[in-house]
């Protein structure tokens, strides 16, 4: 997604009869601001010693190995002091209090505000697998990463196992949106979707096969966004109604300005070159032309169609681009880190090669 003028085959989509009122409870909207608190945290949090196995080289810097493998390169301001047994079960009390507390709270609150108002049912499954050119499964993939992520670094400074606090807290986010997959089965309004949960799981998966196999995520997921607006007047009433007219409800429930990416750190995977260790390069994917779930009708509560714009394209976006990991900029600066911690689950912005209605083209900025 980009600021920039183009020629844009406008494309809206209506609503199925759940699409609307689903953007509003949807975990992978809520989860975003979640994820930035959580985020918040982690700089100021103290490190847990993994069982790992050191040795200097010629600069003096250590060499992470584990199985004698080598894993990666770190400063020695990396490791934190040993905690004791009683410390350890300590802190593991207030993380799992601060997650069953907060978890459960945020769960009550959400069945208070949205399910309590739609008839319950038997549990059902619901089929949405082509709706929003998929974008909003990848929302649920991105939204598990960056829950299992921040919890992950909380189980961290409790100073469990390695592999505890990777399984842990790498599967929270899956586990997390799974349960607001289960009342979605037992909701009449929508269902169970087998779509969402594999997404949940993917999610949560990418993080924990990167801890396991490197100790750390080479290839991170990035979320970006930008508000649409449209030329024809229609087209942005429309987007009003299902979308919502203010800024903060188009981020959450506009996929046609939402882009996702995944962004690999170049040094990470040679770190013997001369690349900045900052370097990432990202592939990102998006869509437009979306002003329904399925289609471009929308109808009202007897069924009459008060929008039709079939002759409006759906198209994904696919981009190529340049990126920046902010954890790699050295900073002494508490505040700062704050800032670069949080700032590292957006996608910086940046020129794009991208690939849509099947040709490429160049851009200045994407978001």
């Amino acid at each position: 997604m980009f600021f920039m003028y183009q020629t844009t085959e406008y494309k809206s989509t209506s609503l199925a009869s759940h699409g609307t009122s689903r953007f509003w409870r949807d975990s992978c909207t809520l989860v975003i601001l979640l994820s930035i608190f959580l985020q918040f945290v982690n700089p100021f949090q103290l490190k847990a010693q993994d069982s790992t196995t050191t040795v200097e080289d010629s600069s003096g810097y250590p060499y992470i190995f584990r199985h004698n493998i080598q894993i990666k390169k770190v400063p020695e301001s990396a490791y934190a002091p040993s905690l004791t047994k009683s410390q350890v079960n300590n802190r593991v009390k207030i993380i799992a209090a601060t997650n069953i507390i907060g978890y459960s709270g945020a769960m009550v609150g959400l069945y208070s505000a949205w399910y309590k108002n739609y008839p319950q049912s038997n549990f059902h499954t619901f089929n949405d697998i082509k709706e929003w050119q998929q974008i909003d499964k990848i929302g649920h993939a991105y939204s598990a990463y960056a829950e299992s992520k921040a919890s992950m670094e909380l189980w961290r400074w409790t100073g469990i196992d390695r592999k505890k606090r990777i399984w842990l807290g790498g599967m929270s986010g899956a586990f997390y949106q799974t349960v607001i997959e289960t009342l979605d089965g037992f909701s009449s309004e929508w269902g169970w979707s087998w779509g969402d949960f594999g997404a949940n799981i993917l999610g949560s998966g990418l993080l924990v096969s990167q801890e396991l196999a490197w100790d750390e995520q080479r290839i991170q997921f990035k979320f970006s966004f930008h508000r649409k607006s449209y030329s024809d007047p229609t087209l942005n009433q429309r987007s009003d109604k299902i979308f919502g007219s203010s800024t903060a409800e188009r981020f959450l429930k506009d996929y046609n300005g939402q882009t996702y990416w995944l962004s690999a750190n170049i040094k990470s995977f040679f770190p013997e070159s001369k690349l900045p260790k900052w370097l990432m390069v990202s592939i990102g994917t998006g869509a437009e032309g979306m002003f329904g779930a399925n289609d471009n009708i929308g109808k009202d509560a007897n069924g009459n169609i008060i929008f039709n714009r079939t002759d409006i394209k759906r198209y994904r976006q696919w981009y190529l681009a340049p990126d920046i990991d902010l954890t790699k900029i050295k900073t002494n600066k508490k505040g700062i880190k704050v800032a670069l911690n949080i700032l590292n689950i957006v996608k910086f912005p940046m020129p794009s090669l991208e690939y849509s209605n099947g040709r490429f083209r160049l851009n200045a900025i994407t978001f």
